[in-house]
């Protein structure tokens, strides 16, 4: 049962463009970026990008900023900057697709994911994620490396009218 739960896991994320290798580079996609609707937004195009928003993270295991705020329609170039000494990555989401996404995580440390809402940073590097922040509502974003959501690696995101 578990190896098929395994190959159903493996096939799932495949189809996803995950793979199984986390490393230390960009998870950047390597072809043309796929804009799929979020419950949070949709990819963005860096051209339209409004302002910059910097999230920093360090080895303590968090976000600074630890929120931010958007206004519906808004498209945002996040800088994402670790500034620690170890990968961190970024991950917006719903409480519920970052909890699932987390224990994926879990039992697959070495996942690799490439979408438009997450960025993987090595070591005193950035990385910029552009989004657009189409709808309304209260999101969160995490680090969802093993360990470093489970020590509240978190942060949340308001998007209003």
């Amino acid at each position: 049962m578990k190896i098929l739960k395994f190959i159903v896991a493996s096939a799932v994320l495949a189809s996803s463009g995950a793979a199984f290798s986390h490393g230390n580079g960009s998870h950047a996609p390597a072809g043309p970026m796929v804009k799929e609707q979020k419950a949070w937004g949709i990819a963005g195009d860096a051209s339209s990008a409004q302002r910059t928003i910097t999230l920093n993270m360090t080895d303590d295991m968090r976000f600074a900023p630890n929120h931010f705020s958007v206004k519906k329609g808004e498209t945002v170039r996040l800088r994402v900057v670790n500034q620690g000494e170890i990968m961190h990555e970024v991950v917006l989401g719903s409480k519920a697709t970052l909890d699932e996404h987390a224990q994926m995580m879990l039992k697959f440390p070495g996942m690799e994911h490439a979408e438009p809402y997450m960025a993987h940073i090595a070591p005193g590097t950035s990385e910029d994620l552009v989004w657009n922040f189409n709808r309304t509502g209260q999101f969160d974003f995490a680090c969802l490396i093993a360990g470093h959501y489970q020590s509240g690696m978190t942060g949340t995101f308001t998007i209003t009218e």
